[in-house]
C-alpha cells in the first residue's frame, strides 16, 4: 500500500512495488522447486519454536468470517474519510501508517489533521473508542511502499515492540498490522512481535499484508515470521495484486486478476502450517486502488465460495475445503467509499454470510 496514487504513473501506483518483475519471477521459479504441499507438518512444529506463553490470538473475539480494510490517514485522491466514516462492514480497520523514527526500529503516528480536514488527534481516538464500542478491532499498520522500519537486531526488536504498545495506550489500537513491504528479518520481526504479546496481552490482533512474492514459500521470511507466531497471529491478509504470475500450490502459473490467482496462492498458505482462519484474501478496491490486479467483487467472492464450499472455482479447485478461512481484506477503505461502497457492500456481506 501506498501513501500517494497516479494510476498513469507506474511509480505511485497505491502499492507499488520495489522489486522488479524479474526479480519476482526469479523467485516464482526458484520456489518451484520446493514441494509445496508437504510442508505443513514440519512447518507447524517449527512454528513452536518461539512461542509467547500463555498468549492466545485475538481471533477468538472476532468474527469467524471477517474483513479487514485500510484506512488512510492521508489525501492521495481516494474519498478522505474521518474513521467513523468508515463503513460498518470491515471487522479489523488496519490504520495506514505508523512511521519510523530515529531509533531503529521504533515508529510514531499522529494524525494528518491538514492532510485530513482539519480530524483531531481527540476526535481520532474518540473515533477508535466507538468503532471498538460497535465490536470493531482498530491496528496501527507499519510500512506500506515508502515504510522504512528495520528490525535486524535485539535492540530494534525490543524498540519496535515498546513503541508500538506505546501507540496502543495513546491511541487505543488492539494491536499491530505488519506491511512491510522492503523486506523484513523472520528472526528479529518475530522477536517483537512476541515482545509485544507480552506487553499488551492476550487481546493483541496481529494481522500481516506480505505481497505474493514473499509467500511463495515457507522458507520466505515473510512466511516464516507468520510461522514463528502463529500461536498470536490473527490474520494474513496477502496483496494479490500489483504482481506478476505467481506459483499455485500445485506448481501452475497464474496470472494475477483472476479466480485461479486467489484460490491456488492462497492454497500454499493453507497446505503450509497457517490455520484456515489466518488466512485472507487481499485485494484493491477499485481499478484506482492498484496498478494491477483488480478483480470484481464477485470474483472475489467466487474465490472465496472455493475455497470453503468448493463452489465457483475456476480451472483450479484445491483438493479440499477450508471452511474457517478468514475472510477479506481491501486497499482501502478510502477507495471503497470512493466507489460507493461497492466493494464492502458486496464481499462484506458475502464474508459475513459464509457458513
Amino acid at each position: 500500500m501506498d501513501r500517494v496514487s497516479d494510476p498513469n504513473d507506474p511509480s505511485t501506483t497505491p502499492s507499488r512495488r520495489k522489486r522488479t518483475w524479474s526479480a519476482m519471477v526469479a523467485a516464482a521459479v526458484a520456489a518451484a522447486s520446493l514441494t509445496l504441499t508437504g510442508l505443513a507438518t514440519d512447518r507447524a512444529d517449527a512454528a513452536g519454536a518461539h512461542p509467547v506463553a500463555g498468549k492466545a490470538s485475538a481471533a477468538a473475539d472476532l468474527p469467524a468470517h471477517a474483513v479487514t480494510g485500510y484506512w488512510q490517514n492521508f489525501d492521495n485522491g481516494a474519498t478522505v474519510q474521518k474513521l467513523s466514516d468508515v463503513s460498518d462492514q470491515y471487522d479489523i480497520i488496519a490504520v495506514a501508517f505508523a512511521d519510523a523514527t530515529a531509533t531503529p526500529g521504533a515508529v510514531s503516528f499522529s494524525v494528518d489533521s491538514s492532510g485530513l480536514g482539519g480530524y483531531t488527534e481527540d476526535q481520532f481516538k474518540a473515533d477508535v473508542a466507538a468503532k471498538q464500542a460497535d465490536g470493531k478491532k482498530v491496528v496501527i499498520s507499519i510500512g506500506g511502499a515508502n515504510g522504512t522500519v528495520s528490525v535486524t537486531d535485539d535492540a530494534s526488536a525490543q524498540a519496535f515492540a515498546d513503541s508500538v504498545h506505546t501507540l496502543m495506550q495513546t491511541y487505543g489500537f488492539d494491536g499491530v498490522d505488519i506491511d512491510l513491504e522492503n523486506g523484513l528479518n523472520s528472526t528479529y520481526m518475530s522477536k517483537a512481535l512476541q515482545s509485544l504479546g507480552q506487553e499488551a496481552g492476550s487481546g493483541l490482533v496481529v494481522t500481516m499484508a506480505p505481497q505474493t512474492v514473499d509467500m511463495q514459500s515457507p522458507d520466505n521470511e515473510y512466511f516464516k515470521t507468520a510461522l514463528n507466531i502463529k500461536d498470536i497471529l490473527t490474520v494474513v491478509n496477502m496483496q494479490y495484486y500489483n504482481s506478476g504470475s505467481m506459483l499455485g500450490c500445485d506448481g501452475q502459473v497464474y496470472s494475477q486478476g483472476t479466480v485461479d490467482f486467489l484460490t491456488a496462492l492462497a492454497c500454499i498458505q493453507l497446505e503450509n502450517g497457517l490455520a484456515p482462519s489466518q488466512v485472507g484474501l487481499g485485494v484493491p478496491a477499485s481499478t484506482s486502488a492498484a496498478g494491477g490486479g483488480y478483480v470484481d467483487p464477485g470474483v472475489v467472492n467466487d474465490a472465496l465460495d472455493c475455497l470453503t464450499k468448493g463452489t465457483g472455482c475456476g480451472s483450479f479447485k484445491p483438493d479440499k475445503t477450508y471452511p474457517d478461512l478468514r475472510g477479506a481484506m481491501t486497499w482501502s477503505t478510502n477507495w471503497d467509499a470512493a466507489s460507493g461502497n461497492a466493494w464492502s457492500d458486496a464481499v462484506g456481506a458475502h464474508v459475513h454470510a459464509l457458513a
